[in-house]
């Protein structure tokens, strides 16, 4: 398996009109705001995608993109196992956003947090509230050291069980997103 040909934004921008653009972040964030024309798979529903994904490759560019480029690199090599080519957006949304190009925001979304910074949030969070009972009860301290344990396994695999689990949570997810999902396979078919 190859590492994803990886575009910065500049490039990426340039042939933008040449991509089908994925986005597989949760549903909540791609609502905060998302590459223009991006469709959303998001990372946990890519396998039931991979049909109507080959079927996109056939016609024309895949373009992943998600925050950073973590989780579009993963996407990417999950479709070079399916024997389609994708190109991954270096540095996500942010550094799109940051080189000052602009999002689509659906009408009627609300910003949300990115998920990178969630799971800054509850495993700071997490680590302090271990810290904190520890002074009364020493053995709270093991979860302040199992977040951290959590955390280096996260950055020594790419994958992190906080994100997976707050991806799940309400406000991560549109409520339309199945139906938005099927809709994106339908138009990626066709």
């Amino acid at each position: 398996m190859t590492s994803p040909v990886s575009l910065s934004p500049a490039q990426a921008a340039a042939r933008l009109t040449e991509f089908t653009v994925i986005d597989v972040r949760a549903p909540g964030e791609y609502a905060s705001g998302h590459v223009p024309g991006a469709l959303n798979i998001p990372l946990d529903r890519l396998s039931e995608a991979v049909p109507a994904l080959k079927s996109a490759s056939a016609r024309g560019a895949l373009l992943v993109v998600c925050a950073s480029g973590v989780r579009s690199t993963r996407a990417c090599d999950i479709l070079s196992a399916a024997d389609i080519d994708a190109a991954t957006l270096s540095g996500g949304t942010s550094a799109w956003e940051g080189e000052g190009r602009d999002l689509d925001r659906p009408a009627g979304s609300r910003g949300g947090w990115a998920l990178e910074r969630q799971v800054r949030l509850a495993a700071g969070s997490l680590v302090v509230a271990g810290l904190l009972a520890g002074v009364r009860y020493p053995a709270a301290r093991w979860l302040s050291a199992g977040i951290g344990c959590g955390l280096v396994y996260s950055a020594v695999t790419g994958r992190c069980g906080i994100a997976a689990a707050l991806s799940r949570l309400p406000h991560n997810r549109d409520p339309r997103a199945a139906t938005n999902l099927n809709a994106t396979l339908d138009a990626l078919q066709g």
